[in-house]
């Protein structure tokens, strides 16, 4: 069994063959073949590699299932003032399912 740390969008994640996980929107990318390039640990059955800070020769190969956007509110209140702010945005993730842990 091979698995891998990735770092993504500022967040690292577990990850090995056939799992999915939600990540950021990756900007600049085939929807059918995302590359992670930047990969922290890699460990097989047999090996364990660290990277300083990333190892060059791993790379995780995924695939887009869905793409979801999280609506979030941000609302500020004071009492017996009348002032209340109410904003939002809407933040786009995407769910992967991680194909393969290739070294180059």
């Amino acid at each position: 069994m091979k698995i891998a740390i990735i770092e993504t969008g500022g967040k690292q994640y577990l990850v090995e063959e056939g799992k999915k996980i939600e990540i950021e929107k990756v900007k600049n990318t085939d929807p059918e073949k995302i590359v992670f390039k930047s990969v922290l640990l890699y460990a097989d059955n047999n090996n364990c590699f660290i990277g300083k800070p990333y190892l060059e020769n791993i790379e995780v190969i995924a695939k887009l299932l869905k793409e979801k956007k999280n609506k979030t509110l941000v609302f500020k209140y004071k009492p017996k003032t009348r002032y209340r702010k109410k904003k939002g945005y809407k933040k786009i993730t995407w769910l992967i399912e991680i194909k393969s842990i290739n070294s180059i």
